[in-house]
């Protein structure tokens, strides 16, 4: 009769964890291919003549992270993820790639103080959980993408000193959690959206500096800052004229005492000669 072989629970329990380690080193072993397609992507659209990125190479790409360890420079990893990307002041030119939404777990993308050109992406819409956005002082022209307004997650949108134009996507300001807006220094155009500028207590929700350096932007609260500048300019005007007022009397009243101590010189020269001269 033949024996029937029985596992024990701790053997079984065992060998389940073994098969959990297995998969585990399997992951790590490799990138999430979305974040591989993400990053190569990245790298080809961005040109990098100080060869700052010279590590971000299709190797490192298959496998950037172990754990919350990264092997990119710039990037920050989240459980084998890649979360973060700062690449700040690196004199990068180029575009930013549309397939930068592969990235699905990114909270944060910083690409400030460079000099990329062209448009931003619409696709960054699909970066759900998107918390920060920095594309500051760049080269970045066309219009903002209303899309923006499905990263509901977004706390900061920081697009100052670029070439951008048309209006301010209405959309944005439906976005809740955004504490920090800036597109000072561009070519935007229209009025400012109405929940960007909407009043908290005595306060606008964002002040003045973050839309000036638009010459087409108009609207609370760049009004009330005109307001301010024209009240300045007048008084600035009326000191000037005040003191222009002031200094023409003052060189009047001059003019006349100079006058009179003139007269009386003359009167007593006069007289002098006239006592001097022999009668005939």
């Amino acid at each position: 009769m033949a024996r029937s072989h029985r596992f024990s629970p701790r053997f079984r329990y065992r060998l389940l964890l073994l098969l959990l380690a297995f998969e585990t080193a399997l992951r790590s072993t490799s990138a999430d291919p979305n974040d591989e397609a993400c990053l190569k992507n990245l790298r080809q659209n961005l040109e990098d003549p100080a060869r700052n990125l010279r590590n971000w190479t299709n190797s490192v790409f298959s496998n950037p992270c172990s754990g919350f360890t990264s092997y990119l420079p710039g990037a920050t990893c989240n459980n084998g993820r890649i979360y973060k990307l700062s690449l700040t002041s690196l004199s990068l030119r180029g575009s930013i790639s549309p397939f930068l939404s592969n990235c699905t777990n990114l909270q944060s993308l910083d690409l400030s103080s460079n000099q990329i050109s062209g448009e931003i992406p619409p696709e960054i819409q699909f970066l759900v959980n998107l918390a920060v956005l920095n594309l500051s002082s760049n080269r970045l022209s066309g219009v903002i993408p209303p899309q923006l307004a499905l990263c509901a997650y977004l706390n900061v949108i920081d697009l100052h000193d670029n070439l951008l134009s048309g209006p301010i996507p209405q959309q944005l300001g439906l976005l809740a959690r955004l504490s920090a807006f800036d597109v000072s220094n561009n070519k935007l155009s229209g009025q400012i959206p109405t929940y960007l500028s909407n009043r908290t207590g005595s306060f606008p929700r964002f002040n003045a500096s973050s839309f000036v350096g638009n010459r087409g932007l108009y609207g609370y609260p760049l009004q009330e800052m005109m307001k301010s500048k024209g009240l300045s300019v007048m008084a600035i005007v009326g000191i000037g004229l005040g003191s222009g007022v002031v200094s023409l009397m003052i060189s009047f009243t001059g003019v006349c005492i100079w006058l009179r101590i003139s007269e009386k010189k003359m009167a007593e020269e006069e007289g002098k000669i006239s006592q001097s001269m022999p009668d005939y």
